[in-house]
């Protein structure tokens, strides 16, 4: 079954970023800190990551943050989602208009300007599709911005929350939950590295 999988790393003070964050500096002030375990040697944070990236089917991420990603200081060969793992899924792109170019020409972008829950809709296919070519079971991960995540949470699109959490504290930047409404989260396990804190959630 494909579930919809929220998956974010966060400061101990709740925020995703660090202050000041934008297009030459996606993470903010200090925020690189909140992907210190993305990589980290601890087997525990490489399974973790390794596990992630072999169960997504599809990713799903908003405009501010593809803009991060695909500009001059953004993802490449070395670094990005499932880069050095198992290959990239599809990303779905949620945003008011396509970007005139893409720099990341070899990955598999698909721009959706009807919304996120039509994004999320677009995902889930791309997942559902590609779990039926393998034969096992493939998420939609949203990872992040924030806001992406959050909005999604509110509009009950997410059946797990998963949560790295970094041991830094920010102090400002992009919280993870703003004027949320009550939603009960059920905890599915909480595993301690070196370097974070990774907690699930089944989302109710």
């Amino acid at each position: 079954m494909t579930r919809i999988v929220a998956d974010i790393s966060v400061s101990l003070d709740g925020f995703v970023t660090g202050p000041d964050p934008g297009p030459d500096n996606g993470l903010g002030v200090g925020g690189e800190a909140l992907h210190f375990w993305a990589f980290s040697d601890d087997p525990e944070d490489l399974r973790i990551l390794r596990e992630g990236t072999t169960r997504s089917g599809a990713v799903v991420l908003g405009r501010r943050l593809f803009d991060v990603v695909d500009g001059p200081g953004g993802w490449d060969d070395e670094i990005g989602y499932g880069a050095g793992e198992v290959g990239r899924p599809p990303f779905v792109v949620v945003t008011s208009s396509p970007p005139r170019s893409v720099r990341l020409t070899g990955l598999d972008w698909t721009f959706v300007t009807t919304g996120l829950s039509d994004a999320v809709a677009v995902a889930r296919r791309r997942a559902e599709a590609a779990s039926s070519d393998s034969g096992r079971d493939l998420d939609v991960v949203l990872m992040g911005g924030g806001a992406t995540i959050g909005s999604a949470l509110a509009a009950g699109l997410v059946d797990t929350l998963s949560v790295h959490l970094a041991p830094v504290v920010l102090g400002a930047g992009t919280p993870l939950f703003t004027g949320q409404a009550p939603r009960t989260l059920v905890q599915r396990s909480v595993i301690t590295t070196s370097t974070a804190t990774h907690l699930t959630y089944d989302v109710r």
